[in-house]
C-alpha cells in the first residue's frame, strides 16, 4: 500500500510529537542529564580524533533532513507501538485560535446557505466531492463493485443538477455516505460510525462525518506502517548506516564518543581478567577468534550503556537515537534492583512458611512497586519510603502468617525487619550489591545467547522479579542487536584498531619481561 506525502508529513510529526511525550513523562532531572549528554557540550574531554571543517547552512540542512529521515525510519522499526496520530494544537495556541475561528466561520457559512429559500448546496456539494475523495482512497484495486456504488451515488453532475431542480435530497445522500463508512471502517470505528446515525441536523452531521473521516485515516496510515514494517526492517539497517556514514563524511569526527566508550569497555575486561585473544593466529584461527574478542567486548560496551552517568558524560553517537530508551531502561532495573533486594530481604526473615503462598509474593511485590513508584523524581525520598514499605510490608507479613495458621512476628522481628528494609537505602548495602551483579550477569547471558532459542536462567535471588527482568531484557535485548546490525562494521574497525595496540602492548611487557 502507498503512502502519500500527507501520511509521511504525518508520521514525521507524530514522531517528534512522540519524542518530546516521552521525554515528558520522565522526570525534570533526567530530561536535564539528557540535555547535557548531548555532543557538543562536552567536547573538552572527548579525544579528537581528526578536526571538524566548517559546514555552510546549506550542508546543515541537508545533514539534519538526513537525521530526521533515519530518526522516522528507526522509530518505526524500534517502536512496535509506534503510531500516527492526529496533531494536536496546544489549547490557548495562536493556531488553534485562528484554526477554529476559520472553521467555525465555514460551517455557519454553510448552515446559512442551507437555511436559505430555496436552499443553497454550493458548500454542501463541495464537501460531498471530499468525502467521495476520502471513501475512494480506502478502496483497494479489488474493490470495483464498491467503487461503482460511490462513482455512482456520488455523481457530482447529477447531484449539481439536481440541487438546481429542487429535487436534492441531501440526507438520503448522506445515509449513503455513513453506511460505506461502516463498510469500510476498523471495527474499533464500529462505535463512532453508529453515533453518525444519532444526529439529524445536516450542519452537525457533516462536522462528525469529517471528523470520523479523520480518524479512518490515521487508522489507514497505521495499516501502511505495520504493513511495511517487515520490509522497512530489512532495509532500514542500511539505509541508517547510509545515513550515519554520510554524516560522518561531514563530521570526520563523530566516532570520537564511540571509540572512548569502546576503549573503556575493552580496559573493563582487560580488568576483570578477560584474556584479551589475538588478532593474529599462526594456525589460521584468526577470524574466529577475532569475532569472539570484538563479540566480547561489544557486550561489555552495551552493558555500560545501562550504568551510564547521563549528567556527566555524552553518549555514544552510534546509540545517541535510542539515549532515552536505554535510559527508561536504566530507570527500571534500578528500580527492580530495589524492588529485589527488598523481596529477598522480606523472603528471608520470613522464612519457609510463606515461600509457597503465590499470592503473598504478588502482594508484597505490589506494595513495594506502588510505594517506589516516583523514585526517580527530584522531590523522592528514599530513606522516608522505605520505612513506610518496611510499615506496610510488616503488616502484609503479619497478616499472612496469621491467615495460613502461623505465628505472626514479634515486635523485636518487625524491628529487624523493618531497619533491614531501610539500609537498602545505603549505596553499601551488600545485598542491594549481591542483587545487583545478578542483575547484570543474567543481561551478560541474556546478551550472549540473544541469538539462540534457550534463554539463560534467572540467578538465585531473583525468581520474584524474573517477569519483570525477562521483559526488561527483551527489549533491551532488541535495541542491542538491532544497533549492532546497524553499526557493526564501524564497531569493527574502531575496536581493530583498540584490540591492535592492546595485543601490541602485551606482546611488549612479554618481550621485556
Amino acid at each position: 500500500m502507498s503512502q502519500n506525502p500527507d501520511k509521511l508529513n504525518s508520521s514525521k510529526e507524530k514522531l517528534e510529537d512522540d519524542q518530546e511525550e516521552n521525554l515528558d513523562n520522565l522526570d525534570q532531572s533526567v530530561r536535564k542529564r539528557i540535555r547535557q549528554s548531548a555532543p557538543g557540550s562536552h567536547r573538552d574531554d572527548t579525544p579528537k580524533s581528526s578536526p571538524s571543517r566548517p559546514v555552510s547552512i546549506e550542508e546543515l540542512m541537508e545533514t539534519a533532513k538526513g537525521v530526521t529521515n533515519m530518526a522516522l525510519a528507526h522509530e518505526i522499526v524500534v517502536n512496535g507501538d509506534f503510531q500516527i496520530k492526529p496533531a494536536e494544537l496546544p489549547e490557548h495556541s495562536l493556531e488553534k485560535k485562528v484554526r477554529d475561528i476559520v472553521h467555525k466561520a465555514f460551517w455557519d457559512c454553510l448552515e446559512a446557505q442551507l437555511k436559505e429559500d430555496p436552499p443553497t448546496y454550493d458548500h454542501a456539494i463541495k464537501l460531498l466531492g471530499e468525502i467521495k475523495e476520502s471513501l475512494l482512497s480506502f478502496l483497494l484495486p479489488g474493490h470495483t463493485r464498491l467503487r461503482s456504488q460511490i462513482a455512482e451515488v456520488l455523481d457530482l453532475d447529477l447531484i449539481k443538477q439536481e440541487a438546481e431542480n429542487g429535487a436534492l435530497d441531501i440526507s438520503k445522500l448522506v445515509k449513503f455516505v455513513i453506511g460505506m463508512m461502516g463498510t469500510l471502517c476498523a471495527p474499533a470505528r464500529d462505535e463512532d460510525i453508529r453515533k453518525l446515525k444519532d444526529i439529524h441536523e445536516i450542519v452537525p452531521l457533516f462536522r462528525a462525518i469529517f471528523s470520523v473521516l479523520d480518524l479512518m485515516k490515521m487508522d489507514m496510515a497505521n495499516f501502511a506502517v505495520s504493513s511495511i514494517r517487515p520490509k522497512l526492517m530489512q532495509q532500514s539497517a542500511e539505509y541508517e548506516r547510509k545515513k550515519f556514514q554520510e554524516f560522518l563524511e561531514k563530521q570526520p569526527n563523530s566516532l570520537d564518543l564511540v571509540t572512548k566508550w569502546l576503549q573503556e569497555a575493552a580496559d573493563d575486561l582487560a580488568k576483570l581478567g578477560h584474556e584479551m585473544l589475538p588478532l593474529h593466529s599462526s594456525d589460521g584461527a584468526t577470524g574466529g577468534a577475532s569475532a569472539l574478542c570484538f563479540t566480547a567486548v561489544q557486550n561489555q560496551a552495551y552493558l555500560k550503556l545501562l550504568k551510564w552517568d547521563h549528567t556527566n558524560r555524552p553518549f555514544p553517537e552510534t546509540v545517541l537515537m535510542d539515549q532515552t530508551r536505554f535510559l527508561e531502561l536504566q530507570l527500571e532495573l534500578e528500580q527492580l534492583l530495589v524492588v529485589g533486594t527488598v523481596l529477598l530481604v522480606t523472603f528471608s526473615a520470613a522464612g519457609p512458611a510463606l515461600s509457597d503462598v503465590p499470592s503473598f509474593t504478588e502482594s508484597i511485590k505490589t506494595i513495594v512497586k506502588v510505594l517506589l513508584a516516583g523514585m526517580h523524581l527530584p522531590s523522592f525520598n528514599l530513606k522516608e519510603s522505605l520505612a513506610t514499605v518496611g510499615e506496610k510490608v510488616c503488616a502484609e507479613v503479619n497478616s499472612c502468617l496469621c491467615r495460613h495458621g502461623f505465628t505472626p512476628f514479634s515486635a523485636e522481628r518487625e524491628a529487624v525487619l523493618k531497619g533491614q528494609i531501610q539500609a537498602v537505602a545505603s549505596p553499601d548495602n551488600s545485598i542491594c550489591k549481591l542483587i545487583d551483579s545478578r542483575i547484570q550477569k543474567f543481561l551478560e547471558n541474556y546478551l550472549a545467547s540473544s541469538h539462540q532459542k534457550s534463554l539463560p536462567a534467572i540467578p538465585g535471588g531473583l525468581g520474584p522479579i524474573q517477569r519483570e527482568l525477562e521483559e526488561v531484557a527483551a527489549k533491551y535485548i532488541r535495541l542491542v542487536n538491532y544497533n549492532r546490525m546497524v553499526f557493526s562494521p564501524y564497531y569493527d574497525a574502531v575496536l581493530g584498531k583498540i584490540l591492535t595496540k592492546e595485543g601490541s602492548q602485551i606482546l611488549g611487557k612479554s618481550e621485556e619481561s
